[in-house]
């Protein structure tokens, strides 16, 4: 089983009303929920962990998760109410207003997540749920259980700026993920917010991944949009183009790529550190190259919503 623990949310979406006027539409989101629902469309079996509230965008979510095939029975559930985000379009790409202050998730305490009487295969981590308290600290501790206990971590920053309102608390724990997990990804956007290296200049995020493998990843993947992802190893790099596609909007692409290289890794028996060390070219190769296309179909519609396996394998 995958797990991935971390942020579901209603992101609130601007729309227009037949009369013209502006207006939001609730749809379901979140970094976290966003690759659960994208590995349990692709066949893998996926748990959500999180705090999710009773209440109406609560059963949103819980709903939009089972008709995916996630399952919500590692969830906390308060009547705390859920997190949403306001969400801003702009050439394609989203930006996010978050209020959360007091939701089902942020206030998660020690001992209110459960993983199972056995350890996940593997379990996905990042998003805003890092930022936060007392929430952070519980996703984070729950990252060194797991690690400690053999499940392979994968971490993808996901960082939203805005949101980090205590920037030397939050590298402190970027930094501690880095040394749990076994592969980072990372887009290029968030490689440049952390470590000032330009985005576009292409030696220096080279130079930026590599020093990441020096915190304890057996494998950092650098995802570029357009220009596809590259995988650093021990042994070299590896680089998978991005399938072309007609962008609509880039909602949940990263979240996507993640899922869709976990159940690339899954189908061939390699979500373990050893197997990933072990793991020749083409394996891998394989996997990122799902990791593509998945987020291929996903950027090519509005909002998030991952391609089902048929989709892919048709």
């Amino acid at each position: 089983m995958i797990l991935c623990a971390g942020e579901a949310l209603i992101d609130m979406i601007p729309a227009t009303l037949a009369d013209g006027e502006p207006a939001y539409l609730p749809k379901v989101g979140g970094a976290s929920l966003n690759s659960a629902v994208a590995l349990g469309r692709l066949g893998a079996d996926v748990a959500l962990c999180t705090g999710l509230s009773t209440d109406v965008f609560g059963r949103m979510i819980v709903d939009h998760a089972g008709a995916s095939g996630v399952s919500v029975d590692l969830c906390d559930f308060s009547d705390r109410p859920t997190g949403l985000a306001i969400v801003t379009k702009r050439d394609g790409h989203a930006t996010y207003g978050f209020y959360d202050a007091g939701s089902a998730m942020r206030e998660l305490q020690p001992g209110d997540l459960r993983t199972g009487p056995v350890p996940p295969s593997a379990a996905l981590f990042g998003g805003i749920s890092l930022v936060p308290e007392p929430c952070g600290s519980v996703f984070e501790a729950l990252c060194a259980t797991l690690k400690a206990a053999g499940t392979l971590v994968m971490f993808d920053p996901n960082i939203r700026p805005a949101f980090v309102t205590d920037d030397a608390a939050y590298r402190a724990r970027i930094a501690r993920m880095f040394a749990l997990a076994d592969v980072v990804k990372i887009s290029d956007e968030d490689l440049a917010w952390l470590t000032g290296a330009p985005a576009d200049d292409s030696a220096a995020m080279d130079a930026a991944a590599r020093a990441l493998l020096d915190e304890g990843p057996v494998m950092v993947c650098v995802t570029r949009g357009a220009e596809g992802v590259t995988a650093w190893r021990a042994a070299g790099d590896l680089h998978v183009p991005a399938t072309p596609v007609a962008v609509v909007d880039t909602v949940g692409a990263g979240d996507t790529f993640s899922a869709g290289m976990l159940a690339g890794l899954s189908r061939d028996d390699l979500l373990s550190r050893e197997a990933l060390i072990a793991a020749s070219e083409p394996e891998l190769a394989k996997a990122l190259t799902l990791g593509v296309r998945a987020a291929a179909v996903c950027v090519a519609r509005a909002g998030a919503n991952p391609p089902w396996a048929s989709e892919l394998d048709g």
